[in-house]
């Protein structure tokens, strides 16, 4: 596309570095454009260094969005004030209506093949600003430079310029301290997006893994569920077969049982009407030799 989608101001993320102490930029986001919405996605390469909120959004058409960077407390300065960390705004035109809530990782996908925009922002630290020091000038000590003059100032008799403890101020700057800490952690309680970027690159690749892991594991527990059910499948309608081929064996036995005891009746019936042949027959036999003997 010939316009940007976004315009980012400023193009470099500023930290006013000091140990052990958090430290704030805000950037601004400005849609140019008078009849799209543009989403737009905050990324790190160190995720656990930054907080960015919020780190997703959608800007209406001829409307800006602010997100700000908060840096972690550091123990240890970088060596020459020098810093390699890089932010990522990616951004991509999405349609008429779309809120926060329907903004998803893959909308900013370069696999889906919609113009995604990228911007690159380099950090850079500077130094805070230097504490009130006394420096010698011309057999005198003054005040450096870049310490607030509305602080009150007492010469003593040597010409030296003596800065009193500013005690009241001291207060008031601890209690606007602790007033602003309070409200922070407030903030960081109720707002959702409040989170570290985790949706780095390396995180992002990391969650797109475990998603399509996720996905695959899903897909195969699906199949052996489908496989596991035609298995159950098969051996119901064994089961049935073999219990109806039990039931028929069962049947035909029961047969086979009436017809042996029909069989025995039968045989017992034929004994109880009369004689066998051969008794019959020698039975006459030896009347005919009796007849004989009596009547020569």
């Amino acid at each position: 596309m010939a316009a940007e989608l976004l315009e980012v101001q400023p193009r470099e993320i500023e930290f006013t570095f000091e140990l052990k102490k958090q430290s704030s930029c805000s950037i601004q986001l400005i849609n140019r454009f008078v009849d799209q919405y543009v989403a737009f996605k905050v990324k790190t390469t160190s995720p656990k260094k930054y907080c960015v909120r919020p780190n997703i959004g959608v800007i209406k058409p001829k409307a800006s969005c602010e997100f700000t960077v908060t840096m972690q407390a550091q123990k240890v300065a970088p060596p020459d004030f020098l810093c390699k960390d890089k932010f990522l705004v990616q951004s991509t035109i999405v349609p008429f209506g779309t809120t926060d809530e329907d903004i998803t990782s893959g909308m900013f996908s370069k696999e889906s093949g919609k113009y995604i925009e990228e911007k690159k922002l380099r950090v850079v630290l500077t130094n805070a600003p230097t504490s009130p020091v006394l420096l010698p000038n011309n057999g005198e000590l003054k005040k450096d430079p870049f310490y607030d003059t509305s602080l009150h100032k007492d010469i003593s008799q040597n010409g030296i310029e003596n800065i009193p403890p500013p005690e009241r101020q001291l207060d008031e700057d601890i209690s606007s301290f602790q007033s602003a800490k309070v409200i922070e952690e407030l903030k960081t309680v109720k707002d959702e997006e409040s989170r570290p970027a985790d949706d780095a690159e390396e995180l992002e690749s990391a969650k797109d893994v475990v998603e399509a892991k996720l996905v695959k594991d899903f897909e195969e527990l699906k199949t052996r569920l489908h496989l596991m059910d035609s298995k159950l499948r098969e051996a119901d309608h064994k089961i049935m077969k073999l219990t109806d081929e039990s039931s028929t064996a069962i049947r035909e036995k029961n047969m086979l049982k009436q017809e042996v005891e029909l069989l025995r009746r039968n045989k017992v019936k034929r004994i109880q009407m009369g004689f066998p042949l051969l008794y019959v027959c020698t039975v006459s036999l030896i009347s005919l030799v009796i007849g004989y003997l009596i009547h020569p």
